[in-house]
């Protein structure tokens, strides 16, 4: 069976937008896995972390979980008008992870998805560069909420079907 990978890059709203789309998933009888980044608890990536090896069991897991993935879909806040530094650290640990930084995201469709006190452009156009870069193919549609713009559920179902597609 095909399986659909949440990346959950914050706590608080980007988790329950994260659940937003687990529930729709689930609906549809599907595989899906939430990896929360934050919980990883990750070391920072570096030269020198990545000569003393490959962190912690839960990171084996995800790593996994993402290589094995039909699609992933990445709810993360915006941070300083780019991503979070927990998705770019779980990032720099995939690409370093086997011989080929590419292998994790290569031809998997990723939808974006986003809950930040601002706009969340900035974020989706760092996500959108950064992931079609390590080979993904990003969907055009974007999901940004914020306390001026509501959940649409439509939106959430629109990228469903895109990531299953």
């Amino acid at each position: 069976m095909d399986s659909i990978v949440i990346l959950v890059a914050s706590t608080g709203n980007n988790a329950s937008l994260a659940q937003v789309f687990e529930k729709s998933l689930n609906e549809r009888n599907l595989e899906v896995h939430s990896i929360d980044l934050c919980a990883l608890d990750l070391p920072m990536y570096t030269p020198v972390n990545e000569e003393k090896g490959i962190p912690l069991p839960g990171f084996r897991d995800a790593a996994a979980k993402v290589q094995s993935a039909k699609g992933l879909i990445v709810c993360a806040p915006e941070y300083n008008g780019s991503m979070p530094p927990v998705l770019n650290n779980f990032i720099a640990w995939l690409s370093t992870s086997t011989d080929n930084f590419r292998e994790h995201f290569n031809g998997k469709t990723i939808a974006l998805a986003s809950h930040s006190g601002g706009g969340g452009q900035n974020l989706m156009t760092s996500m959108r560069i950064q992931f079609s870069h390590l080979g993904g193919n990003v969907l055009g549609r974007v999901a940004v909420l914020n306390n001026s713009k509501p959940l649409n559920q439509q939106t959430i179902e629109s990228l469903v079907e895109g990531v299953l597609r």
